[in-house]
C-alpha cells in the first residue's frame, strides 16, 4: 500500500516536472497571473516603470473575462465566453442588470459577462493610438511599459460606470497623455513585473516583452450601454474583446511579488 502511494505521488510530481519542463527559457516573467499568489522563482529583474501621470497613455483595450485572477474574479468561464474568469458578483445580478441592451456594438459582450480593461502607458513620446505598437517609436528603443488594470462585470444600469469616464478624449495633464479617470475605489492595486498578454501567448510562447502591471483587486460594475458606445467612436481602432492568455500558474515564469 505504502509502495504504491509512494509510487503514486512519484510518478504525479513527475509529470508536474515534465509539463513545467515544457515551458519557454531565457524569458523574464509573464503575465497574467493569480494576483494573491505572492510566489515567484523568475529573477529575471528590470526596472519599475514610472508612474501613469509621468508616462504617457498609448492605449486602451479589453478582455472578455479576466485574464488574471483575485479572490473577487477567480469563477472559470466557459471557452465560448473566452475562458479566463469572472467576477463573483456576476452571480447575483437583477433582471434589469441582465436585461439586454437595444445596441450591443461590442461583438460577443453581454450583461453579465465580465472584461479586463487595460489602460497601456508608455515612456515614450508617443500618442495614443491602435495596438501595442502604438506604444513604441523609433526614438525610443525599450521604452518602459505600464499597463494599469482594472476588472468589470458588465451590466444594463446607466447608474454604473460610464465608459466615456474612463476614456482618453484627448486629455493632456501636464504635457502627457492621460485618461480622464481609472477607479480608485476597488483596493489598492497590486504591482509586480511581467510581459505583454493575449490569446498568441503561452507558457510555451513566452512574451519578450517587459511590462509593470498594476491590477485592482475588485470588480466594479460597467454600463454596458457605454461600452458599446465606445466600441462605435474610440480613436483605438477597438471593435471587441481580445481574448485572454491562459493563467500562468508555473514558478519560474512568475516574479516575486
Amino acid at each position: 500500500m505504502y509502495r504504491t502511494q509512494f509510487l503514486s505521488i512519484s510518478i504525479g510530481l513527475l509529470v508536474s516536472s515534465a509539463a513545467f519542463a515544457e515551458a519557454c527559457t531565457g524569458f523574464g516573467p509573464q503575465t497574467p497571473r493569480d494576483i494573491d499568489n505572492l510566489a515567484g522563482n523568475n529573477q529575471r529583474i528590470f526596472s519599475v516603470a514610472p508612474k501613469p501621470e509621468n508616462m504617457n497613455l498609448c492605449n486602451i483595450h479589453f478582455h472578455s473575462g479576466a485574464e488574471h485572477k483575485a479572490a473577487d474574479f477567480s469563477l472559470e468561464t466557459s471557452e465560448s465566453k473566452g475562458g479566463g474568469y469572472a467576477c463573483g458578483m456576476s452571480t447575483s445580478l437583477t433582471k434589469a442588470e441582465l436585461k439586454a441592451p437595444k445596441k450591443d456594438s461590442c461583438k460577443g459582450i453581454e450583461p453579465g459577462d465580465t472584461v479586463e480593461v487595460h489602460w497601456v502607458f508608455s515612456s515614450a513620446d508617443v500618442a495614443p493610438g491602435k495596438g501595442l505598437g502604438a506604444c513604441l517609436n523609433g526614438g525610443t528603443a525599450n521604452p518602459n511599459l505600464r499597463v494599469e488594470t482594472q476588472v468589470f462585470t458588465v451590466v444594463n444600469d446607466p447608474s454604473a460606470l460610464n465608459f466615456d469616464d474612463l476614456d482618453y478624449d484627448g486629455n493632456m495633464v501636464n504635457g502627457y497623455h492621460q485618461p480622464e479617470f481609472i477607479p480608485d475605489t476597488t483596493g489598492a492595486p497590486v504591482e509586480f513585473l511581467g510581459s505583454t498578454t493575449g490569446a498568441s501567448h503561452t507558457d510555451e510562447v513566452c512574451s519578450p516583452l517587459q511590462v509593470t502591471w498594476s491590477v485592482r483587486p475588485q470588480c466594479a460594475k460597467l454600463d454596458i450601454n457605454s461600452l458599446s458606445q465606445w466600441c462605435e467612436t474610440n480613436e483605438f481602432g477597438e471593435s471587441e474583446a481580445h481574448g485572454v492568455r491562459k493563467l500562468v500558474s508555473n514558478p519560474d515564469l512568475l516574479s516575486p511579488i
